[in-house]
């Protein structure tokens, strides 16, 4: 059984220790695991074939999506789905998606310009995100007009901002593992790596509903959620395809299971077609 990564090289001074560690049970399980960086190699197109039974998807950059794109498009078995790692990254698509699936999401608008935003900061400050961003990168708080001057304007990018609800206390991280919920509790924003496992919670019956829809309406069953409460309200704030699952009890066991039972299940898949 074949399977290959396509992500990034982490930098040594980066802690990540979940993804070795799925690479080393997935290798002592009997699977061949290759890992693969397109940002460091030179890719010839006509070369790219569906050499593995699996590929894993961990970045979502725009080099490592086309490649996953090429690789869907000649039938390879990808984890998570290229058009859902696609969606997911275009934060205006996949929260589309959310508020037509009835998942309790924060008003949301977009722009060309961030004086745009002038109209709908009369009704409160938003939250202005990049919208193709991760990792809380570039996220702002934008309180009245005066602010939207302070923001980076990304030349031909749409401005992407959400009614911004304080949160009462610690954001809920919740991660889906092959169907399987996990909560987290965690401050934001993020300073060290302390607070990215943050801290385990249990959920409930609510909270779960609410993951369980968000993988519905992109569906997949591989994903991250954050939610903020404010109020007494919950809302879906992100969603993300394949998240670090820091602070998940045995994180790196439950992954390389899911992933091992993935492969297993794509390379009996492909071994019916070449028969047929």
């Amino acid at each position: 059984m074949r399977i290959a990564f396509i992500g990034r090289r982490h930098p040594p001074t980066r802690k990540s220790p979940i993804i070795p560690e799925v690479v080393r049970m997935l290798t002592e399980w009997g699977a061949s695991v290759d890992l693969l960086y397109p940002e460091e190699d030179l890719l010839r197109l006509d070369r790219i074939t569906v050499e593995h039974d699996l590929y894993v998807l961990r970045s979502s950059s725009d080099l490592a999506l086309s490649l996953a794109g090429a690789l869907h498009a000649a039938g390879a078995q990808i984890l998570n789905p290229y058009p859902v790692t696609a969606m997911l990254r275009n934060k205006i698509v996949a929260t589309h998606t959310l508020v037509a699936a009835g998942v309790p999401v924060p008003d949301t608008f977009v722009a060309g310009r961030n004086a745009d935003l002038v109209t709908a900061l009369e009704a409160g400050p938003l939250v202005v995100k990049p919208y193709q961003g991760s990792e809380g990168q570039g996220v702002r708080v934008v309180w009245d007009a005066d602010d939207l001057s302070t923001l980076d304007a990304a030349a031909d990018q749409p401005v992407f901002a959400m009614r911004y609800h304080p949160a009462d206390g610690r954001d809920r991280k919740i991660y889906c593992i092959g169907g399987q919920l996990f909560g987290v509790k965690r401050t934001w924003p993020v300073r060290t790596y302390e607070d990215k496992l943050g801290e385990p919670f249990t959920l409930d019956a609510d909270l779960r509903r609410l993951a369980l829809a968000c993988g519905d309406a992109v569906g997949t069953d591989l994903f991250g959620v954050d939610v903020i409460e404010s109020g007494g309200e919950r809302w879906v704030v992100d969603m993300s395809s394949f998240p670090g699952f820091k602070g998940v009890p045995d994180a790196a066991l439950r992954l390389a299971d899911h992933i091992f039972a993935t492969a297993r299940a794509a390379r009996s898949r492909r071994a019916v077609a070449e028969v047929a």
